[in-house]
């Protein structure tokens, strides 16, 4: 269920909060660690997620409009955290919307907006998805996003070393090529994954969250959906 959300300079509703002053889960996690799945699984009340934030609020400051190439959304969602360090949360912090418990938001990236959101959203509750960089690469070549598009220079086995670099190990690389997937697919995916660790830290939200009384994380590899529902709603009903 879309629950609606009022960005900074939209108009509001008299009924509207500021979202800072409300309780949230926010789901924390890179591309491809499982969140739209579990999302469908919750089935929570659901702000827009970090994709029309960034479309609504974040590209029309530099004049842009989606669609765009991953690696331009990636250079412009950049250029907007040099200017604004909180990112994504630091919109949330300024957004307002109607109350309701639970309502869930997908999702934060990078220990710098999982800090902005840690002292900035002070009601907000974090649950940290994590998977290896292997699997959201498999995740990616067969989830069939048409969102996931990006520019491919070269489709050759040197290329894909290259990307692969600081991403996955030889053997990793080694079963990724087992799998049989077209190379020009492979590479696109493979560069999304490399792109988005260049932007974002993935130990970043547990470096900060790891010590938190609000925060959870979940191995999705280890876990089936009905578990991670499971320990959500435990999650959830500890903290009502």
């Amino acid at each position: 269920m879309l629950h609606p959300l009022y960005l900074p300079g939209e108009p509001h509703p008299a009924d509207a909060a500021l979202l800072r002053d409300l309780p949230l889960l926010v789901l924390v996690g890179l591309t491809g660690v499982g969140k739209s799945s579990l999302l469908r699984a919750l089935e929570y009340p659901t702000l827009p997620d970090r994709r029309e934030v960034v479309d609504r609020y974040v590209l029309p400051l530099f004049g842009a409009k989606p669609p765009l190439d991953r690696a331009e959304r990636f250079a412009l969602t950049r250029r907007f955290r040099e200017e604004h360090p909180g990112g994504v949360a630091e919109a949330l912090a300024h957004a307002y919307t109607r109350p309701t418990w639970p309502l869930l938001f997908d999702g934060l990236r990078g220990k710098a907006e999982v800090h902005y959101a840690l002292e900035r959203l002070p009601k907000s509750y974090f649950i940290v998805l994590e998977a290896r960089d292997l699997t959201r690469l498999s995740r990616l070549l067969h989830r069939g996003d048409s969102f996931d598009r990006i520019r491919v220079d070269s489709t050759g086995l040197k290329a894909m070393r290259e990307l692969a670099q600081g991403v996955l190990s030889q053997d990793e690389l080694e079963q990724a090529l087992s799998w049989g997937i077209p190379p020009e697919d492979l590479i696109a995916k493979l560069k999304i994954v490399a792109e988005e660790r260049k932007n974002y830290d993935p130990e970043g939200a547990r470096q900060v969250l790891q010590n938190s009384p609000r925060a959870l994380f979940l191995d999705t590899e280890a876990l089936t959906i009905e578990q991670e529902v499971e320990v959500i709603r435990s999650f959830v009903e500890q903290i009502a």
